[in-house]
């Protein structure tokens, strides 16, 4: 007996890794999404894509954690299934900074403590001095007289990996619907069909809960800048991040505003982010800006992911916040193993919720 066809709504980063599972168990996929094949509507177009389990621990729940934790473990089985490569890389993150930031770095330092009791199995920070710091990052030399180290933290290279789930959507037959925007009321998958809504803010209307919440992101391009692994730096205002690519680019970020606005990045957010790397790693001064981008991440009010039924094989999947690289491979096998048993045993590890939508 054939496999139920599935209609994915919404080709960001969780729509394209759904399509792509399924497509590969022998469903009859199909796909609409608001943008083109390069993803440039979604937020995973312009997110740094880092995989920070404990570093994002100071700043969510333990169920986000454990999701980020098996994410890392996911992710390099996903990617060795896509047709075209894909930089990954698992060296840490480092956290450093300055001297009239120690107050800042005490805060974190309680943070982590915390985790260490709440999350007992997360590998724990390591304390670096100046020595440390130049050893793990020579290009630093000794700007810096104490860090952290993360150990075990990843990243991987965002627009790789959409343009490769693409080809490998593509390459699985599923059927491509750009620029096609379409609602759960648009479409008729049939009595037996399944229908996921993965369109993040595309699906306000059906979940007036999510808003926006606003980031401006720097790509630059610094071959003279060495970092080998994600880099935080800790302050009061603006805790910047920098992610470093493949070929000398750079992902710098840091602000994250309760905003639905999409207009360009202000001067000022622009000068601190750019000033910020500087004071990290003089080379920066050289970089070239490639890109100054601003997205919106899909927020419900509690800044955790959900699922929601709007029907029997109907399921909305959203939420996903800063996160979304993090926790979408924990999401998919929650909604992997709801289409299989009607219930997910990883969705109780990770206190995931889910919803049916009120009467």
């Amino acid at each position: 007996m054939a496999l139920p066809p599935v209609t994915l709504l919404g080709a960001g980063l969780m729509g394209r890794l759904l399509a792509c599972a399924l497509a590969e168990r022998g469903h009859a996929v199909q796909v609409f999404d608001a943008g083109g094949p390069e993803g440039e509507g979604a937020a995973a177009h312009v997110a740094a894509a880092m995989l920070a389990p404990l570093a994002e621990s100071v700043l969510t729940e333990p169920g986000v954690v454990r999701m980020g934790v098996h994410g890392l473990r996911r992710w390099p089985e996903l990617i060795a299934a896509l047709p075209a490569p894909v930089f990954f890389q698992r060296s840490g993150t480092l956290v450093l900074w300055h001297r009239q930031d120690a107050a800042e770095a005490e805060r974190f330092g309680r943070d982590l403590a915390r985790t260490a009791v709440r999350l007992p199995e997360l590998p724990r920070a390591q304390a670096l001095d100046g020595a440390a710091i130049a050893a793990l990052e020579p290009s630093l030399g000794r700007r810096f007289v104490q860090g952290l180290v993360l150990p075990d933290e990843g990243q991987l290279d965002n627009r790789a990996l959409l343009a490769a789930l693409a080809l490998r959507m593509q390459a699985l037959g599923v059927r491509l619907h750009w620029r096609s925007a379409r609602a759960p009321v648009d479409v008729d998958p049939g009595a037996r069909g399944w229908l996921f809504d993965c369109r993040g803010l595309g699906a306000r209307a059906q979940w007036p809960a999510l808003r926006g919440v606003r980031g401006e992101v720097l790509r630059v391009h610094a071959p003279e800048v060495r970092l080998s692994r994600p880099t935080r730096l800790l302050h009061p205002r603006y805790p910047l991040y920098i992610a470093p690519k493949p070929d000398g680019v750079f992902v710098v970020g840091a602000t994250e505003i309760e905003s639905d606005d999409l207009s360009p990045a202000s001067v000022r957010s622009t000068l601190e982010l750019l000033s910020a790397a500087y004071t990290v790693h003089p080379g920066f001064a050289e970089a070239r800006i490639l890109e100054i981008a601003t997205q919106l991440r899909p927020t419900l009010p509690d800044n955790l992911p959900a699922l929601r039924w709007l029907a029997p094989r109907r399921l909305q999947i959203n939420g996903l916040y800063r996160h979304g690289f993090l926790i979408a491979p924990a999401l998919l096998d929650v909604t992997l193993q709801l289409m299989d048993h009607e219930r997910s045993t990883l969705a109780d590890d990770f206190d995931l919720r889910l919803d049916r939508p009120r009467d």
